[in-house]
């Protein structure tokens, strides 16, 4: 078995025109939502779609995409994380944040508010 994929070498870059592009995005329960924020991140930092299945609980379907769980303290920028009540997913901003899509656009919150996080690439 080799090693996981890295990111791309500029994922920062991609990752911040990512943010600016959805910063006013407003929530759409079909066409812009967690998933598909999270998913957009994991695309733009690593360059390929991941596959998943549909599962009853955010977490399971998030688990399913087969990257590692880590301790939320150590999530950094590009991680996908899972904040509760109520659960969704969204995306490490830095060593502090993360955003979720909210109803006008982006909301960022303490990442000491999320219950799992994702390492996405190496």
């Amino acid at each position: 078995m080799g090693s996981p994929p890295g990111r791309l070498p500029d994922w920062p870059e991609r990752l911040a025109a990512l943010i600016t592009a959805a910063e006013h995005r407003p929530f759409d329960a079909a066409r812009w939502n967690c998933g598909r924020f999270a998913m957009a991140a994991v695309v733009t930092c690593m360059g390929q779609r991941p596959s998943w299945q549909h599962c009853p609980t955010l977490t399971a379907m998030a688990d399913t995409a087969g990257y590692p769980r880590v301790p939320v303290p150590f999530a950094r920028a590009g991680d996908v994380v899972l904040a509760a009540d109520p659960e969704r997913l969204g995306v490490v901003l830095d060593a502090g944040r993360a955003a979720f899509v909210g109803p006008a656009g982006l909301l960022r919150v303490p990442i000491t508010t999320c219950a799992v996080a994702w390492r996405i690439g190496w």
